[in-house]
Formats: structure tokens, C-alpha cells, sequence
């Protein structure tokens, strides 16, 4: 069986144009000197088509059988990664395609290179497919809800072996360069099957390349070519723009340089973008601003959970320049009655989280203001989500949230279901460790509904979660939308030179 699955690989890479006919043989033997075999029995007749995750998987058990690897989700990935990599044309190849697709279309090139990074199992679409989205109507329109499960945990066998390697600083992270073509190690994934895109932005080397775990459509990464600290200022500001130009056809933004209200990788200059639309995107300008030295620049604040500044011009330029004159503005801003601080001890508070795109022919260009200040009350940050909504939400709210889609942990997935069946079972929630965490939520939300099928209980349970994910981004936002909040947020809009315009 695995001589055949061997040969649906390399059928798969022909198909896909990974690979061409006159390399079948030299790439038959490459494969089996990686899987640890000397001899292959080649089909007498014809190959039976299968997807390419059950070819993986009958070669990698064939593995595991043979002792060749352990069987555990990261040896399996270390292996398989390899394989694909064996039968992915060389960066210097994929580049010259896409420089040439790039001639005719930015377009064209893009959706070529995101189905290449499919086709090579970089992008595993048969993870990616057990994802749980759906969607939520709220008061700020549609938010889009996610519980993630494409990214492996994990297991056991994995985590000892990684206390036991050996501390590697190659590469630096998971973003470097380096990735592509590494063959990876316990603690770090293996990149075989990895191709990147130079580009330029602000006359720097940078590179394209598509997140693993694409959490929206062609989920993009763009990434300083040098391992140096992102921050948010005018230089990054002109790399968007850059971007954009490079690639109208997508969004571009940046995770705030601050820890809490930060991404998770801080330590490289990297920027997040791709093709989709975004609740944030689709929320409408409320309240109408001229800001003083930019009267040409349409200004406002959005009707958005969080603190945003839409500003719009068909000149990047101005659009620069006024983006580096609200974030001086905002890094030295202090509003005591509003609880924001500018610093304390020292230690900033203040940033942005930035997003461009082209829109009806402008430049525009969201300013997400964001402040990271701990109390004992919430250390993990005043602007986080509070500790009610944790049983849902914990984590840093990043851009990707931001504009409105929640990355949700896995866990969620085994806990809901069990929450379900405790609520049909009319079961003590308080009283089961595993779904206690939800408990006094679920007791509130259900007085709201008379009767509960459990062909309707699905979709309560998900559209409730929908809303404590709205109730999350209020958390994070820094002006509230109360009245109070509204007035605190036009005091600093005034403070930059704003003067209203009018509502709509």
C-alpha cells in the first residue's frame, strides 16, 4: 500500500504542477530515501485517485509501523512536511511565476500563489475545513465567529521530547526568513514545503507569504526580511501604503506594539493582511470630523465597539502624515476622568492598531486606539477582556479581532457540546468541573428563552457566544459607548484639532 500511496503523491504533484513527468523518477527516490526505504514495487495497473490526506496518512502509518517515526500529530507533521517538500519547486521558481502572473495582475498573482500554498499541504486545507465558524448579529453588525482547530496541539510524546532538546536560536521565530525550507524540529514546525515573495515596502526587503492557519480568506503575511522589533510610526505607516499599492486588492494592518494589547509576535516587524471583509470595515463613520491642517481629509469616528478613527484621501501621503499626527497625539495622551494613561513608572501605555486598504478609488485607513494600563483589579490589562468573559475569551485581542473575528481556543468545541448536553439533561452546571466555567453565563441567557428544543439549543449556544464576543471588544475598546465614553472620545479628537462636522 504504500508504494502506491507513493505514487498517488507523485500523480498529485503532476496534477497540481508541482512537479513535471520527466522528474518522476528522481523524486520517487528521493521520497523513499526520506521514509527509509531501498527498494519500490511500482502498480501494475491503474493508480486509484485518493485526496491527499489519505495519501499522507497511509504513508505516515506505514511509517509509524516501521518505527521510522513516533506516532504523535508533531513526528507525523515533521515527516509529512518533508515529503511535500521533496515535491515543491525550488523559491527561486515560484518567484519567477509569480513575478510573471504579477505582470498581467496583481490579482492574478495572488490567487495563483495562495492556491500553490494549498496545493503544496503548507495551507492544510483538510484542517483548516474543521474549523467552527459562524456568524453573529449584533448591535455593530455581523461579527464573524471562529473556534480554531487547525493548528495541531501538542501531545504528550511532543512535549517531552521538546523540554529535552536542545535551546536553538535558528530560527529566531516563526516569521525569520529562515522558515523556508527548514526542516523543523519538536518545538519549532517544519517550513520544507514553505515559499516566500520578495517585495519591496518603504525601500525595504521585505517578503509575502500566507498564515498556515489562514483564519479569513488569503489570510497574507508581509515581514521585515530583518528579525528587528515591530513598531507602530510612520515608517510602518508608509509600508501599508506600500502594500496597498502593490496589492489594491487587499487590506493591510498591524497588531499594536505594545504587550496585552499587542500580537503574539512582537519581536518581528511584520504586518497582517489579506482578501476580506471585515465587520469593522463595514461599520459606518457616526460622527463627522475637520481636523485642523488636514481640512482636506475625511475624518471620524466609527460606530465600532472599540475607539476608531476612520480617515480617507485619495493622497497616501496625507493620509500618512495625519496617521503620525493622531499617534504622537495619542502616545502623550493622558485623560484622568477617562482612566487613560499615557504612561506610568515610565512604562508607555499608549498605541495604535492601524489597518489600510483602497476603497471607491481613496486611500483609507482605520486607527484603532489602544491603551495596555494593569490594575490589581485587572492585571491582565484594563482594556482586555474582564475576567466574566474569560470563560470564552482570555486571550490578547489582536488585530484580526479587532476588526471584528474572534479566534476562539479549541477547547471550546468539547466544553459547548458538554454544556448542551448538561442543559438538555437539565443537569447542576455549577456542579460539573469541566463546564463550571460557564455555568452562571448560561444560567443568565437561558431565563431569557421559554422554551429550548435541542435542534434550537445549537444555535442559542452560538449566538450567545457571538455576543459575549461583542461584549469583549467593548472591553477592549478605551472610550465606552456610553455618552460619557462619546464625550471623553471628542475631547481628544478636539485635542488633535477636531472640529464636528455632523452626525449621520
Amino acid at each position: 500500500m504504500v508504494y502506491t500511496a507513493i505514487e498517488q503523491l507523485i500523480n498529485y504533484g503532476v496534477e497540481k504542477g508541482l512537479i513535471e513527468k520527466e522528474d518522476i523518477c528522481f523524486l520517487t527516490n528521493q521520497l523513499l530515501e526520506a521514509l527509509g526505504l531501498t527498494e519500490f514495487i511500482p502498480s501494475n495497473g491503474d493508480i486509484p485517485k485518493a485526496d491527499l490526506e489519505e495519501i499522507l496518512n497511509t504513508i505516515l502509518n506505514d511509517a509509524c509501523n516501521r518505527g521510522v517515526i513516533e506516532n504523535s500529530i508533531v513526528y507525523r507533521d515533521l515527516l509529512d512536511t518533508k515529503l511535500m517538500g521533496i515535491i515543491t519547486p525550488l523559491p527561486s521558481t515560484i518567484i519567477k511565476k509569480f513575478n510573471l502572473l504579477y505582470q498581467k495582475d496583481p490579482k492574478i498573482a495572488t490567487d495563483w500563489y495562495y492556491d500553490f500554498s494549498q496545493n503544496t499541504d503548507y495551507i492544510r486545507r483538510y484542517r483548516i475545513l474543521k474549523d467552527v465558524k459562524w456568524i453573529t448579529q449584533t448591535q455593530y453588525g455581523e461579527l464573524d465567529i471562529t473556534i480554531n482547530l487547525s493548528k495541531p496541539e501538542k501531545d504528550p510524546v511532543a512535549i517531552a521530547a521538546a523540554k529535552n532538546a536542545p535551546q536553538s536560536g535558528y530560527p529566531k521565530c516563526l516569521l525569520c526568513r529562515e522558515n523556508e525550507g527548514y526542516s523543523g524540529r519538536v518545538n519549532h514546525p517544519a517550513r520544507q514545503n514553505h515559499r516566500l515573495i520578495p517585495i519591496k515596502m518603504a525601500s525595504q526587503e521585505w517578503f509575502l507569504q500566507y498564515s498556515p492557519y489562514v483564519y479569513y480568506n488569503e489570510h497574507c503575511i508581509a515581514f521585515n526580511s530583518e528579525h528587528i522589533p515591530m513598531k507602530i510610526d510612520r515608517i510602518a505607516f508608509e509600508k501599508m501604503f506600500d502594500f496597498i499599492k502593490l496589492f489594491p486588492h487587499y487590506f493591510i494592518g498591524s497588531n499594536a506594539d505594545l504587550p496585552i494589547v499587542g500580537g503574539s509576535i512582537l519581536a518581528h516587524d511584520h504586518f497582517q493582511g489579506g482578501r476580506y471583509t471585515f465587520a469593522m470595515e463595514k461599520a459606518k463613520v457616526e460622527t463627522r470630523y475637520e481636523i485642523q491642517g488636514f481640512e482636506e481629509v475625511e475624518a471620524g469616528i466609527v460606530n465600532w465597539p472599540m475607539s476608531v478613527i476612520r480617515i480617507r484621501h485619495e493622497d497616501d501621503k496625507k493620509l500618512i502624515s495625519m496617521a503620525e499626527f493622531i499617534l504622537n497625539k495619542w502616545r502623550g495622551y493622558t485623560d484622568e476622568s477617562a482612566f487613560i494613561y499615557a504612561q506610568t513608572n515610565g512604562e508607555p501605555h499608549n498605541t495604535i492598531t492601524p489597518i489600510a486598504r483602497m476603497r471607491d478609488g481613496k486611500f483609507e485607513m482605520d486607527l484603532v486606539l489602544r491603551n495596555n494600563i494593569t490594575t490589581k483589579e485587572h492585571p491582565l490589562g484594563v482594556y482586555h477582556p474582564h475576567s466574566e468573559l474569560h470563560h470564552i475569551k482570555k486571550e490578547n485581542i489582536g488585530l484580526i479581532e479587532v476588526m471584528g473575528l474572534a479566534v476562539l481556543p479549541a477547547r471550546l468545541k468539547g466544553e459547548l457540546t458538554q454544556l448542551k448536553t448538561a442543559i438538555l439533561n437539565g443537569k447542576d452546571l455549577f456542579a460539573d468541573d469541566s463546564i463550571a466555567k460557564h455555568a452562571q453565563w448560561a444560567t443568565d441567557f437561558l431565563k431569557r428563552y421559554d422554551k429550548i428544543s435541542e435542534d434550537k439549543l445549537d444555535s442559542i449556544i452560538k449566538n450567545e457566544v457571538g455576543l459575549v464576543f461583542a461584549k469583549v471588544l467593548e472591553d477592549a475598546g478605551v472610550y465606552k459607548r456610553t455618552q460619557q465614553g462619546k464625550v471623553a472620545f471628542e475631547r481628544f479628537v478636539t485635542l488633535c484639532g477636531g472640529k464636528r462636522l455632523g452626525e449621520k
